[in-house]
């Protein structure tokens, strides 16, 4: 039986020169890239091959690329790092209500270490009102961290014009975007938007698990989280995991924005129209949304309830972000949203693998459980 797999939000399916990559790396080329004999060198050269197609893809250097575990480990590292970078400056840390919980996280735990932290609130489509956001600032604001794209939602962040604003406000502040779910689908040039610190993951883009970057701006400084090597200008030292990187570097070359959204698009369009049919059916995701991300509620029924349903008919989606594990959406709620449609919400997330067979598999799931599980 067929799998429709609609969850990429989560993680996506390894692509096959992802995992040829990893697996050559890790068979045939498995010096460590800090040895200084011939498979060392061998090694660290297929790091930097990867390096350099994650940093043209943003639009940047090498030396603005450092590899870490992941997209949490490379929020993590920006935010610590920062706030500890310019602590002598001021104290006061902003991010947006909506924050994947990497940040989110992070930031509560900056607030209890002494750091004023504000949350920047959202408009009733989830994306941050820029206005109330302008409020907070303050000539003590040292760091400002407003994802580019939401990964409940899709709602996409006015970020150019935010990083702006925070520049001209806050000039000693550093402004981070967590683009996890915005790299491959959106064209994202760092220097363009104006970002100092931006954050990507491997597992998103077809890559491996396990594996992320950061990308730091000329001239902005963090501390490192971690101490003990000399890799990465020591600011993520220990062995690089080179089979990962190797694998990121292969699916970063495969990106092709323009064809994704086109064909993303047309599923997108065709899904909301189905979705739309059927009674007690509501989207959630503004109009403007990534057309990757569609978040819906089904009235009546939770969400667990009908993502297993759903998963008994080989049709995979998430109940929010899968790192929440099954808890409440801070997200839905910082919408305003009300109970009965955060209970009862879905992500339904596409990838360039997808078709309309798993759209219609998807719709028939939903009948079934609207049918059935509404009754009980």
């Amino acid at each position: 039986m067929k799998i429709h797999y609609l969850d990429n939000s989560a993680t996506t399916q390894p692509g096959a020169a992802a995992v040829e990559a990893a697996t050559q790396m890790m068979r045939e080329n498995f010096g460590n890239p800090s040895s200084l004999h011939r498979l060392g060198i061998r090694a660290e050269a297929a790091v930097e091959q990867a390096r350099h197609i994650i940093a043209d893809s943003l639009g940047t250097e090498t030396r603005n690329i450092c590899f870490t575990s992941g997209g949490t480990e490379a929020n993590n590292t920006l935010l610590f790092g920062a706030a500890e970078a310019l602590k002598r400056r001021g104290n006061r840390i902003i991010v947006s209500a909506v924050e994947h919980s990497s940040v989110y996280e992070s930031a509560k735990r900056l607030s209890t270490l002494g750091w004023d932290v504000q949350y920047a609130p959202v408009d009733a489509g989830g994306v941050v009102a820029v206005d109330k956001l302008k409020a907070l600032l303050t000539d003590k604001t040292i760091l400002v961290s407003i994802m580019t794209v939401n990964n409940e939602t899709g709602a996409i962040m006015p970020i150019e014009r935010i990083a702006r604003l925070v520049h001209k406000l806050a000039p000693e502040a550093l402004f981070h975007t967590d683009a996890v779910q915005a790299y491959g689908k959106l064209p994202l040039k760092p220097k363009k938007l104006g970002v100092d610190m931006l954050s990507v993951s491997a597992h998103k883009i077809h890559g491996v698990k396990g594996c992320g970057a950061f990308y730091l701006r000329d001239g902005a400084r963090i501390l490192p989280l971690l101490y003990g090597g000399e890799q990465q200008n020591k600011l993520r030292p220990g062995t690089e995991s080179a089979p990962l990187i190797a694998a990121f570097g292969a699916a970063a070359g495969e990106i092709d924005i323009a064809a994704g959204q086109e064909h993303v698009r047309r599923l997108n369009a065709y899904a909301l129209e189905r979705l739309r049919a059927l009674s007690g059916v509501t989207v959630n995701s503004p109009a403007d949304a990534l057309p990757y991300i569609i978040n819906i509620s089904v009235a009546g029924i939770r969400s667990e309830i009908m993502l297993h349903h759903l998963e008994r008919a080989n049709v995979y989606v998430s109940s929010s972000s899968a790192c929440a594990k099954g808890k409440r959406s801070y997200v839905l709620e910082a919408m305003g949203l009300p109970d009965e449609r955060i209970d009862s919400a879905l992500r339904i997330s596409l990838c360039r693998d997808n078709d309309t067979g798993d759209i219609d598999a998807l719709i028939e799931g939903l009948k079934s459980g609207i049918e059935t599980l509404q009754r009980k």
